[in-house]
């Protein structure tokens, strides 16, 4: 008898921590999709177009994916963002731009079993994007080691830039 009122005590909190739970995976993500890579950088998801939150993609020179066809010719940087976005991408919105497009962060393969992949760090780790003032410390700690290790935009000389005379 009383091991059958311990379970009835125990299990509303049961109840709760299921339901907790279960709302906690249900508000993870604002939006979430097929994504599509466009030669700005921008992913559309839906119908979205989609900024990643916290990073700014320098101008690369364009190369081409010959054995692909059609021949997709971008920036470096969008390029390896095609990559690794291929199929459902998840995005926790972050913010909206003027021009009606919005701001996020966005993980490719995050389920409640794995963190999935950061497309923003993806980027910033191959030195193909730069930390925005207002990015996580994780960004401008894989920025730093980026430079350090002279990988993607950090390891191409820079031309010096003299002014012309008059």
């Amino acid at each position: 008898m009383l091991r059958t009122s311990t379970t009835c005590r125990l299990q509303p909190w049961l109840l709760l921590a299921l339901s907790l739970a279960a709302g906690a995976n249900a508000a993870d993500f604002d939006f979430e999709g097929h994504g599509i890579v466009r030669d700005d950088g921008n992913l559309i998801i839906g119908d979205r177009v989609v900024h990643l939150f916290g990073i700014y993609m320098p101008e690369t020179n364009r190369q081409c994916r010959r054995w692909e066809t059609p021949v997709r010719c971008a920036e470096r940087g969008v390029l390896a963002l095609d990559f690794i976005v291929e199929g459902f991408i998840r995005c926790v919105e972050r913010g909206h731009n003027a021009d009606g497009s919005v701001q996020a962060t966005c993980w490719k393969g995050r389920s409640s079993f794995d963190p999935g992949t950061d497309l923003a760090a993806y980027l910033i780790e191959r030195g193909w994007a730069l930390a925005l003032p207002n990015a996580p410390f994780e960004y401008h700690a894989l920025e730093r080691i980026a430079r350090t290790h002279e990988i993607g935009i950090w390891g191409w000389p820079v031309d010096s830039v003299t002014m012309p005379r008059r």
